[in-house]
């Protein structure tokens, strides 16, 4: 293997991870690498891989592989499963990165519901939809698991209704145990924490408020997954499962499930490990097509990756465009790289009207259910815009999709270059339920 993998001290929500280990030390997969920072909110970090420490320093630890590996481990110490769990560094798997021990720490009083996130919400990505359709038992067994520590009276798994064999192999696995099955629309952000809230509960929290208010813990299907392998097998959080997609070497398979791919490793090798980047691709992003961030060739996988995508080209953009953010996809930040990688001048931004500012981070107020973005669109096209880039929701761009083309100004999204990579409709307006490129 003879590869060099980055381990990041901070790939959690909180306060990054200390290093356990010095340079020139000789590491075996599964060693512990860099320990929590004690009574803050953090997670472990373990070695996936066999091999010699090449550096250490404040943000990150280099291990050079060694030429073999093998899929042992050293096992996890603690007893109980939520001491297994906060061992194993298991976070939030589905982008968030929030420690579980902390989310596992206080059981319910009464009631109390544990929902699976298994919405695989974003455009493209699949690898948790597979992972349920060939063995849905570990997932229902994770979620008894999680059950037991919380004392919740419920699992419920939230899916959307459009995958048939997971709904029917799920469906299957649970019976006879205290759990259902929620059938979501196929929209986005169908997978937004409150979305999946509301769509089980009926209800909606309010942006300022966290789940364990409505009675509910909110877990992604990977995470509850990753939580058998740790209490069961005693295995610290070492592999992810990952989406690969895009403008791929192999043509005819543009989007692949690798499962138990190595944290620490390469984007490049693990796009190798699909085949390779064909030439000519816009962009590399690690995420999904909403939230995903721009990534290069040799930054490293960590807990939260959940998609690698080589985008189609960019198209030439307009000399002056407006930009109009949504809570819920890709953020200003994100949607002023694009416009520069299209060749336009920001004319203005506007923000969606129920987009709120909490902590420094934006929230819908209702995600997935769009008031209507006229008024936005007129005040960029007043402001000289002349195109105009979103990042919205299904519901949202069907909105802008009912006004800015009668105003003569074409749409961008931000998803664009990765669903093109795919030959996946663009996102644009809905249509008997469908997604129609326009």
């Amino acid at each position: 293997m003879k590869q060099a993998f980055r381990f990041p001290l901070k790939q959690h929500i909180g306060e990054q991870a200390v290093p356990a280990i010095v340079k020139g030390d000789r590491i075996v997969r599964g060693q512990l690498l860099a320990l929590k920072k004690e009574n803050t909110l953090s997670a472990n970090i373990y070695s996936s891989v066999s091999g010699v420490v090449l550096e250490v320093n404040d943000k990150q630890i280099v291990i050079k592989a060694d030429e073999r590996q093998t899929e042992e481990y050293i096992p996890l110490k603690s007893n109980t499963p939520l001491e297994l769990i906060e061992e194993a560094g298991i976070v939030g798997l589905g982008g968030a990165g929030f420690p579980t021990w902390a989310k596992l720490s206080k059981p319910f009083g009464e009631g109390g519901k544990i929902i699976v996130n298994a919405a695989e919400c974003e455009p493209i990505l699949s690898h948790n939809i597979k992972c349920i359709e060939e063995n849905p038992e570990q997932l229902v067994s994770g979620m008894k698991i999680v059950m037991n520590i919380t004392r919740a009276e419920e699992g419920v798994i939230a899916v959307k209704e459009k995958h048939h064999t997971a709904v029917r192999r799920l469906q299957e696995a649970i019976a006879g145990e205290n759990m259902r099955v929620v059938l979501l629309p196929d929209l986005y952000p169908m997978g937004e924490e409150r979305a999946v809230i509301r769509e089980v509960t009926g209800n909606i929290l309010p942006v300022n408020s966290i789940p364990i208010e409505a009675g509910v813990i909110v877990l992604n299907a990977e995470t509850v997954c990753r939580i058998w392998e740790a209490v069961t097998l005693k295995k610290p959080l070492i592999d992810k499962n990952i989406t690969v997609a895009g403008k791929l070497r192999e043509d005819e398979k543009p989007v692949q499930v690798l499962c138990d791919v190595p944290l620490g490793m390469s984007v490049k090798d693990v796009f190798d490990m699909a085949g390779g980047v064909a030439e000519g691709y816009g962009e590399l992003i690690m995420g999904g097509p909403f939230t995903g961030k721009r990534t290069q060739m040799d930054a490293p996988v960590i807990k939260t990756t959940g998609g690698l995508i080589a985008t189609e080209c960019f198209m030439s953009g307009p000399e002056k465009i407006g930009l109009l953010v949504c809570a819920c996809g890709a953020d200003k930040s994100r949607l002023q790289e694009l416009a520069k990688s299209l060749g336009s001048e920001v004319a203005a931004v506007r923000y969606c009207k129920q987009a709120k500012e909490v902590k420094n981070a934006w929230k819908c107020e209702n995600p997935g259910k769009c008031p209507g973005q006229v008024q936005k669109v007129l005040e960029l096209k007043r402001e000289g815009a002349q195109a105009i880039l979103i990042s919205n929701c299904t519901d949202c761009s069907n909105t802008v999709m009912s006004c800015a083309p009668q105003l003569g100004l074409p749409v961008y999204h931000c998803t664009d270059g990765a669903l093109r990579a795919v030959n996946h409709p663009l996102i644009r307006k809905i249509h008997k339920n469908k997604l129609q490129e326009v």
